[in-house]
């Protein structure tokens, strides 16, 4: 798993996948999630602007994602 650090409260899930460099473009981001290739703690998610915070896991393309706040 990696780990993405984020200094807010929350990141959206299409932000996440351009954050991480998982897509290249918003747009992308938007295609495959609404394609239902993202899973968001183990469920599929459809949900774009869904909101990732510190704790939930993110499986995308193979690869997962954790999200910690900034120390």
């Amino acid at each position: 798993m990696r780990n993405v650090v984020i200094s807010t409260e929350f990141i959206k899930l299409q932000d996440l996948l351009k954050y991480a460099g998982l897509v290249e473009t918003g747009g992308e981001a938007k295609e495959r999630v609404q394609a239902g290739e993202v899973q968001v703690n183990g469920e599929v998610c459809v949900q774009r602007g869904k909101k990732i915070r510190p704790g939930d896991e993110v499986l995308f393309t193979g690869e997962t994602l954790g999200v910690q706040y900034a120390d």
